[in-house]
């Protein structure tokens, strides 16, 4: 059975992916009428031998392409021969799952430093001090 090795820890069996050709508009000229060439490219998360997380960032990063039933369909049609679609579509979930392999940094909180509050209130002060002056005088 062949791999497609995504990282290091992580790969997928060519048996977890269906690919089926459909035909495709775009270049071609009258060739496009009879051939096949574009590829759609199944890939269900739900049953593939991901990590849980790895599956939860997978279905983040891929949005609208996955369905209800958690199916990635990647379509690939900008070439003209089934063999360089097949290769861009393939190219494309790699992408997608060296995405989701990756964890996301922390995010570690952060405080305003002292000198901005500081400059902030500074700043405040003096453009009320400023509107003040503008006032009409109070009469005593």
């Amino acid at each position: 059975m062949a791999q497609l090795r995504v990282t290091d820890g992580v790969a997928i069996d060519d048996s977890e992916l269906d690919e089926s050709f459909v035909q495709s508009s775009g270049p071609g000229g009258q060739n496009v009428n009879k051939v096949a060439t574009a590829v759609q490219l199944r890939f269900d998360i739900a049953r593939s031998s991901l990590r849980e997380d790895v599956r939860a960032r997978l279905v983040a990063l891929a949005g609208q392409r996955v369905t209800k039933d958690g199916v990635l369909i990647i379509t690939a049609r900008q070439f003209r021969t089934q063999e360089r679609n097949r290769a861009a579509a393939r190219e494309r979930l790699l992408e997608l799952l060296r995405g989701a392999a990756e964890p996301p940094r922390p995010r570690y909180r952060t405080r305003i430093p002292k000198a901005s509050k500081r400059k902030r209130l500074d700043d405040k002060k003096s453009r009320a001090g400023l509107k003040r002056a503008r006032a009409r005088p109070l009469d005593d």
